[in-house]
């Protein structure tokens, strides 16, 4: 891999998502109208909105990308990112189907017995049935090799034992897939093992991990000996770290990697037009939309990579990496670009508050989905393998 082939070239959307976008974009409209709560940042890790889920999915806009068979959509990557790029430039409360959506869907159907197939995926789908990630514990974050939590074989299956954090929505989803050791080896990367744990399960215990704002999104989810039949187990016993790697590339590479703070910048933008805008401020509003377009189009070449079948794990990464960076500056850059006093307190929606909860939620921007020094080492070695 050359950084030629690391950096895609442009990718063109099909012709037929110019109708499907303003289908999305009718439907934002006639949201609003009816009072739905739109506009925030990070809108698809706090906006926790079963409702308006279930409404995408009677538009067939949740599990878009998952076969008919199987109650989806039947359709393309590209379409699918036409609609989550839309939702999320509107702030739109997705929250809810997000990692089900996303990843666990397609892992489930990539790797899952064809029970598991019909019994999830069909409710993704429907907008009726939301999973959260059970990968990272304390001292196991980007490091996921590493992890404590055990899956040990009984008699009619498997227990598993250990504490997983920085697991989003388990105190308000259904499942979570969980990255557990089922056996030691030399190589720490073999011996890993995915469960769907019923996040209800009364061995389960959820603690919550509060975010600056004080949102409840965060948890600790203790295994505290859970029993799981066989049928628990997702892929074959062993092949986790290939399973966990593979979701990395999609829960990296979206739109969500570079949106969570779009909804400011547009808020700022409304705001100058309201007020008058200088020189100066018009170009870096210009310099900040350039790299927003820029980053987008790595993005679309990733979506473009996955609809073809192609591994796009270490352009995953630089998207991951430049994205989350672009949010965090986005943020500081409207700081100066328009000097107002952030207020959490004020207005619902109005420029001072959607700033103060776009820097209390900043922090989290390159941590999410891999620390962005373990997402450069990744670029990085594949740089080096491909020369």
């Amino acid at each position: 891999m050359t950084l030629s082939t690391l950096i895609t070239g442009a990718v063109q959307l099909p012709p037929e998502t110019r109708r499907l976008r303003q289908e999305v974009r009718d439907f934002l409209d006639a949201e609003r109208a009816a009072g739905t709560i739109l506009g925030r940042p990070d809108s698809w890790l706090t906006g926790w909105d079963p409702a308006f889920t279930r409404r995408l999915a009677e538009r067939g806009w949740v599990g878009m990308a998952l076969p008919r068979t199987y109650g989806g959509g039947g359709r393309g990557n590209l379409e699918r990112y036409v609609v989550i790029e839309e939702l999320l430039a509107a702030g739109a409360p997705v929250s809810a189907h997000w990692v089900a959506d996303r990843q666990a869907g397609p892992s489930i159907l990539r790797h899952g017995t064809e029970e598991q197939r019909r019994r999830f995926l069909p409710r993704i789908a429907a907008g009726e049935c939301f999973f959260s990630i059970g990968m990272s514990e304390q001292n196991s974050g980007s490091d996921l090799a590493s992890v404590q939590t055990r899956a040990e074989r009984t008699d009619g299956g498997w227990r598993l034992t250990g504490t997983k954090m920085w697991t989003g929505g388990a105190h308000i989803n259904d499942y979570a897939i969980v990255l557990a050791r089922t056996e030691e080896a030399e190589d720490r990367h073999a011996g890993l093992s995915q469960f769907i744990v019923d996040l209800r399960d009364p061995h389960v215990r959820v603690e919550p991990i509060r975010l600056l704002s004080g949102e409840h999104t965060f948890n600790y989810f203790h295994l505290e000996g859970v029993e799981l039949a066989a049928d628990a187990l997702l892929g074959r016993p062993g092949d986790g770290w290939q399973q966990v790697t593979g979701e990395l590339a999609l829960e990296r590479s979206g739109p969500e990697r570079f949106l969570s703070t779009l909804p400011l910048l547009i808020a700022l933008v409304r705001q100058l037009q309201r007020t008058g805008c200088s020189p100066d401020q018009h170009a870096r509003v210009g310099r900040l939309t350039a790299r927003l377009s820029s980053i987008r189009q790595l993005s679309l070449g990733v979506a473009a990579a996955l609809e073809a079948g192609r591994p796009a794990d270490v352009q995953a990464a630089l998207v991951k990496d430049l994205g989350t960076r672009f949010e965090g500056e986005l943020v500081n850059e409207v700081r100066e670009i328009l000097p107002v006093a952030a207020r959490f307190d004020a207005t619902r929606g109005s420029f001072p508050e959607l700033l103060a909860a776009a820097i209390l939620h900043s922090p989290g921007y390159t941590l999410r989905g891999g620390t962005n020094e373990i997402l450069r080492g990744i670029i990085t070695r594949g740089l080096e393998l491909s020369s």
